[in-house]
């Protein structure tokens, strides 16, 4: 995890820990609606505006999963890919290999969709299938199988997360065997696979226009957005944690 996030995530524990305080504290507690108050003075309306266009389109009811990826810059155009479909969390697995985000091939989109890294055993992808169940997703592995749907079938009310696997052997038998359902993209050559930044941009092209054709309520909750305010607010300045450290400190 990036010092940069850790710190701001530490800052905005503390910020929930203030508001929690009685009246009486010693430390004055500054509530999320005051924080980014606060924060807005330091960015231009053009920016605040745009971070409203975005977040007005993000989505937690899809989630996306890579596997144990071998080539950094595939991971990245995965991140780049999230962004652009709306997309908040990437769930990445490194059992032998470790990702390290491509600035090049990401193009800042790393800043804006939040990474959750699988790294510290030697097998993480039960890790991460569990912690994605806990939150209600049902795991969908983008492979053929048996009893696979094609992707214009696939079912976009129930919510999901999509596993990518390796460009060599694609997804684990664990993935496989835990799976809840199976999508398979179109394909009509001689190739057998797809790219996984193509298979993820074809998969999330699909499912995301449909979803928001939908009745789903998909959007994030007022809590997640007023979360990613402050959290992208940060973000967008040179001395961001300072700032915030500052204010917390009032």
């Amino acid at each position: 995890m990036p010092c940069f996030t850790l710190l701001l995530r530490l800052t905005l524990a503390r910020v929930l820990l203030e508001i929690k305080k009685p009246k009486n504290s010693y430390i004055v507690p500054m509530n999320k609606s005051e924080l980014l108050k606060e924060l807005h003075e330091f960015l231009n309306p053009t920016r605040i505006q745009r971070f409203e266009e975005v977040l007005a389109n993000r989505t937690r009811h899809f989630t996306v999963a890579v596997e144990n990826i071998f080539q950094s810059h595939n991971a990245s155009a995965v991140i780049r890919t999230c962004d652009c479909f709306g997309i908040q969390d990437l769930h990445v697995i490194s059992n032998s290999n470790e990702y390290k985000p491509s600035k090049d091939v990401a193009m800042g989109a790393e800043k804006w969709v939040d990474l959750h890294s699988y790294y510290q055993k030697e097998n993480n992808t039960q890790d991460c299938i569990d912690a994605l169940r806990k939150q209600g997703y049902q795991i969908v592995a983008t492979t053929p199988h048996s009893n696979d749907v094609m992707l214009p079938d696939f079912d976009v009310n129930q919510k999901s997360a999509f596993f990518f696997g390796t460009e060599i052997s694609g997804l684990s038998d664990l993935v496989l065997e835990q799976a809840d359902s199976y999508v398979r993209i179109p394909m009509y050559g001689f190739t057998e696979s797809y790219n996984i930044s193509v298979s993820a941009a074809l998969v999330l092209h699909d499912v995301v226009t449909r979803l928001k054709k939908s009745e789903v309520n998909w959007m994030l909750s007022e809590d997640e957005l007023q979360d990613k305010r402050i959290d992208w607010a940060v973000k967008s300045l040179k001395s961001g944690p300072q700032i915030l450290k500052q204010l917390l400190s009032k």
